[in-house]
């Protein structure tokens, strides 16, 4: 088996051929993703196919997902390069964000912050076990029915 390398700008070819009639031959580009940087494996129909979808610009198979995701998360019908052009900004801005300087003390803020707000909603808003089944109120209709517990949860040991 015989190997060639050549490279061009962010695609590097690698062409495999097996030894005796030339038959197999299987070609192989690396191709960087434009947004996040991964480097894949691909055929050149295959890279060609994706450029096509993306404007010019080769997108790898995650990154596509995203651009997708995008689309379908808009309020209104945006344009694959939109879709696009938002998710590598998205990228951009993450991969230059730097980390947080204390990352516990970030963390013990995040479960405050998130402590308070459930402390601070009503009490009705919170989920309470209830039976599917109601009982009728006085107006006919259903009422839900609050479990109610009739002993302690725990096991009662006998004295010694």
């Amino acid at each position: 088996m015989s190997a060639r390398v050549r490279s061009g700008g962010d695609v590097v070819a690698i062409t495999a051929a097996s030894e005796g009639k030339g038959e197999g031959q299987i070609e192989v580009e690396l191709a960087k993703c434009e947004c996040c940087g991964l480097t894949e494996e691909c055929t050149p129909a295959y890279i060609a196919r994706v450029r096509e979808r993306y404007s010019g610009r080769w997108v790898c198979g995650l990154c596509g997902e995203a651009v997708k995701e995008e689309i379908g998360r808009a309020g209104r019908r945006i344009s694959t390069e939109e879709a696009l052009h938002r998710h590598m900004s998205f990228s951009r801005d993450f991969r230059s964000a730097s980390p947080p300087s204390n990352p516990a003390e970030d963390l013990i803020a995040a479960m405050r912050h998130l402590l308070r707000r459930s402390l601070s909603s009503p009490r009705a808003l919170r989920s309470t076990p209830a039976s599917p089944r109601g009982e009728e109120d006085n107006d006919g209709g259903r009422r839900r029915r609050s479990l109610a517990r009739s002993e302690s949860c725990f096991a009662s040991l006998p004295a010694p």
